[in-house]
């Protein structure tokens, strides 16, 4: 497992199956995120501290190579049936340079495209069936649609209700997207009908979320006041929610082992949560 140690400026490499800590891969500015590619063996990260992205093959870091791209890279997906990487990037504040998300040829290690959008992003998904990029989009609240194909411009975009769209997952089989909003609220995207709909109340504001499509459960870590809200998505009902620590606004989450994974700033750990 790969976790972004954005104050080290640099990843680091977890044995998840042991829960042991390997190693850091340094020489990565900032780094806000990284995004494993199971299908291409590809680990790719945003390195906010210097406008880049990382790639180098998995268990493979020596060879890792960057591409400049056309912001502060925060949220990433990725196609990996045209090798399509998308950075979703954030300004300063107070900057007047129009935002904008970065399409990159992760083969050829180029930039291919510099869209604009609306404001802010945060997080980003990829819809294997319909080849399309989700963006959420903080200000003014949104997510926005990227062809992968042809990334010329938006090619649809849905008003979310609420402030601070923030984290965001896609349920691949029912059609739907869920974002979860700084303004404490959790909503669904039908991607068929294009409705959107507020299903329930959060713990409180944000950030990372995760969909467990074996067992219908989306996670949504909350820093404040440090806990993951636990939703069973058949019912869009929250089932649990599971004490971490305050400020622990990030978790991973890995399918093949069922383990959720919640880092404590605080404390300096990782908890574990094994889900059964």
């Amino acid at each position: 497992m790969y976790v972004a140690h954005t104050s080290n400026d640099a990843v680091d490499v977890i044995d998840s199956r042991h829960d042991k800590y390997l190693h850091s891969v340094p020489g990565l500015p900032g780094v806000a995120g990284v995004l494993v590619s199971n299908e291409k063996d590809f680990v790719f990260t945003s390195n906010r501290g210097e406008k880049t992205v990382g790639v180098f093959p998995y268990g493979r870091e020596e060879k890792l190579e960057k591409v400049r791209v056309g912001g502060f890279p925060n949220g990433l997906a990725f196609d990996p049936s045209r090798d399509a990487l998308l950075a979703a990037n954030v300004s300063k504040q107070d900057d007047p340079t129009p935002v904008t998300v970065s399409m990159v040829e992760t083969k050829k290690k180029i930039l291919t495209a510099d869209i604009i959008v609306p404001g802010r992003t945060r997080w980003t998904v990829f819809d294997s069936k319909m080849n399309r990029f989700y963006v959420n989009v903080s200000t003014p609240p949104k997510i926005v649609a990227i062809e992968s194909k042809d990334p010329d411009g938006i090619a649809a975009s849905y008003d979310i209700p609420a402030t601070g769209p923030h984290g965001l997952d896609i349920d691949t089989e029912n059609r739907r997207l869920f974002c979860a909003c700084d303004q404490g609220g959790l909503f669904t995207v039908d991607l068929e009908s294009a409705r959107v709909s507020r299903v329930s109340d959060l713990s409180g504001p944000p950030d990372v979320i995760f969909y467990n499509s074996r067992l219908h459960h989306l996670y949504v870590a909350i820093g404040d006041p440090g806990m993951i809200d636990v939703f069973d998505t058949d019912t869009m009902k929250l089932s649990q929610t599971v004490k971490t620590e305050v400020g622990a606004h990030t978790i991973a989450y890995n399918p093949e082992i069922g383990r959720v994974y919640a880092f404590l700033p605080a404390s300096h750990r990782a908890a574990i949560y094994q889900e059964v």
